[in-house]
């Protein structure tokens, strides 16, 4: 008989693990955070902002989870690793009694396949001596909100809510759990291998059949060939080419293949202070990291991806709202509304709370997303010719900024305290402007090239002036502040400063000395800066880290930045991927896996594996920038 179970009547639990103890995967649609403990605790189905159906990553009492690992975990060593050149993950248990492995991916769906069906394959085996193992299933359907059904059949279970349905086939029998989940336990030898099928659908009283030893071995090879095959197509052989190559897989794994949009991470509410509010929803993509994405793509050799996503970004500047403005992130499919809420039945990670969905930054005013937007339309335009319609709408992007490129806004850390004149703003409304010119130079489109050229030279003495602060030797946050910000590193990275420029030189040198601890940098303090609307602290952030790096390689300090590089690189979890932040203990915090940081990653290690290869070339060259 089929049982019921409403999960919001689950005790809460505090057992979770630490952020950077996750492996992902996923199909293009969507991701699975995969534990060192075998447990699947954070999936959305069925596209990457879809409410959870495995939330204990949030509430490890009713969230939910997938779990597969041995019967008793004392004593036993826990491994992962991803198949070389893949996104297919190997989970090892390790114990005097047996060696286990879990080999589990998500297939690619093809191009016109039924939009909710996806699938997760978990294929356990042992691969010396025997181990018992328990699977686990307890969906927690709509963020653990709606009540569902659990019929555990000879084939495997089916779980039924108001409005979806996931299918578990598997060849061992299973039973029911009394917690509205299906469960098993069984004893694999040597050579033993069971394969495990979960597969989500909008049909009711879906039950998918298990997957024989042939099918299993199609689709593993499929999907291996797929990800082997896309990575095939990268261009960068360099010093660093595992953690880039890493990092080009993960940001495969954000994009959502039927519009081409990266999401910045695939989970909400991992909080940058455990314990802290600044507990963030980073399911949609943000216009800050179109430039990072489209550049990294291109410089990689993705030309597919930029090709999908530049006609992503097209299809924003084709819906301005009154006045010709854009907001600073869209969903994935191009949502406007991405109304903030609280879970507040969730506890949240390690109890850090609110838990939110949605995110209220879509309605701030962030001046740097149209020098952002334009530094993204000039790269790839390098590449490929912008249409006209595009470029019409552009102008009318450039008038309103014209007229508001001087006004206080939230900036590029989204501060809910109230606006500011920030400086990064000021840079990327200059950058806006002076990539709009070189566009139309190259392309001889009709534009009002005089008057950018006028605001451009009116922006850049401006921050010179009143970003820089003589007593700190240093540009800082806003006008008027004294407190030093990482976002003024991308000053020499937008190429407003030459590697030589002794203010940018100083600038380094503050932010290292203020915000650096060894390799790891932090945005700005808290105390010193502008009131962010939180008041709590936060970890050393990922992309500023790597950004130093890039501004040390190109100022010339090669040694110094490939240490700092090194470094930064052993701060990866055991897989290569990187959160938002890094504890100063070196724990991963925030949204994770992050693509701002995997960009920063990959435009550092190529920005100073060039320096260094030009430096090999010609010692006696001190300095080296990219060519623009």
């Amino acid at each position: 008989m089929p049982e019921a179970r409403d999960h919001r009547s689950a005790p809460p639990s505090t057992t979770y693990l630490p952020i950077e103890d996750y492996a992902v995967i996923g199909d293009l649609h969507t991701v699975a955070l995969v534990g060192k403990n075998g447990s699947i605790d954070w999936c959305c189905l069925p596209r990457f902002d879809s409410p959870s159906v495995f939330g204990a990553l949030l509430d490890a009492g009713k969230g939910g989870f997938f779990r597969l690992s041995p019967t008793d975990m004392s004593g036993v060593k826990c491994q992962q690793l991803y198949l070389p050149e893949t996104n297919i993950l190997l989970t090892r248990f390790l114990s005097v009694n047996g060696v286990g492995e879990i080999t589990e991916f998500m297939p690619i769906k093809q191009v016109g396949t039924a939009e909710h069906h996806h699938q997760i394959i978990r294929s356990v085996s042992v691969v010396h001596g025997s181990l018992s193992f328990t699977l686990a299933c307890r969906p927690g359907f709509h963020y653990a909100r709606d009540a569902h059904h659990v019929e555990v059949e000879r084939e495997g279970a089916v779980f039924q809510s108001v409005s979806f349905t996931l299918g578990l086939a598997s060849s061992l029998a299973l039973e029911p759990d009394g917690q509205g989940g299906a469960q098993a336990t069984f004893t694999l030898q040597a050579g033993q291998c069971a394969h495990f099928l979960l597969e989500s659908t909008n049909e009711r009283d879906h039950a998918p059949q298990p997957l024989s030893e042939r099918a299993y071995q199609e689709a593993f090879q499929s999907t291996l060939h797929f990800w082997r095959s896309w990575l095939s197509q990268c261009s960068y052989q360099g010093r660093w080419r595992e953690m880039v190559h890493r990092s080009a897989l993960v940001l495969k794994l954000l994009t959502y293949a039927p519009t081409g949009a990266i999401v910045a991470a695939p989970t909400t509410s991992l909080p940058e202070t455990i314990g802290g509010a600044r507990n963030w929803d980073y399911r949609y993509s943000w216009l800050r990291d179109a430039s990072f994405s489209l550049y990294s793509l291109l410089s990689l050799g993705f030309t597919q991806e930029a090709e999908a996503f530049m006609q992503w970004l097209d299809a924003r500047c084709h819906e301005l709202k009154d006045g010709g403005t854009l907001q600073p992130m869209y969903g994935i499919t191009g949502e406007h509304d991405l109304t903030e809420q609280t879970l507040d039945h969730f506890e949240g990670y390690c109890q850090s709370h609110p838990v939110r969905i949605g995110n209220k930054a879509y309605t701030q005013k962030q001046l740097d997303i149209y020098g952002e937007f334009m530094d993204a339309v000039y790269i790839y335009n390098r590449y490929d010719t912008i249409s006209y319609d595009l470029w019409q709408n552009l102008q009318q992007l450039l008038a309103w900024l014209s007229h508001h490129w001087q006004d206080p806004d939230a900036g590029i850390w989204e501060v809910r305290g109230g606006p500011q004149r920030f400086l990064h703003s000021r840079l990327m409304c200059w950058v806006a402007f002076d990539r709009a010119i070189r566009v139309t130079r190259h392309l001889g489109w009709p534009a009002p090239t005089e008057e950018w050229v006028k605001l451009r030279s009116q922006i850049y003495p401006q921050i010179m002036k009143e970003g820089w602060n003589e007593d700190k030797h240093s540009f800082v946050q806003y006008y008027g502040s004294d407190a030093v910000d990482a976002s003024a590193l991308l000053l020499l990275i937008t190429n407003f400063t030459g590697s030589r420029e002794p203010r940018m030189l100083s600038t380094i040198d503050r932010i290292e000395q203020e915000l650096a601890s060894g390799a790891l940098v932090r945005r700005y303090n808290p105390e010193k800066a502008a009131n962010d609307g939180l008041g709590s602290q936060e970890g050393t952030f990922g992309a500023c880290s790597f950004w130093l790096v890039e501004n040390l390689a190109r100022a010339g300090r090669l040694d110094k930045a490939r240490l700092m590089l090194e470094k930064l690189l052993s701060y990866s979890n055991h897989v290569g991927l990187y959160a938002e932040e890094i504890s100063p203990t070196g724990e991963a915090l925030g949204n994770f896996p992050q693509a701002f940081t995997h960009l920063a990653l990959i435009t550092a290690c190529t920005t100073l594996d060039q320096a260094l290869s030009r430096h090999q070339a010609n010692p006696w060259e001190t300095h080296g920038t990219l060519s623009d």
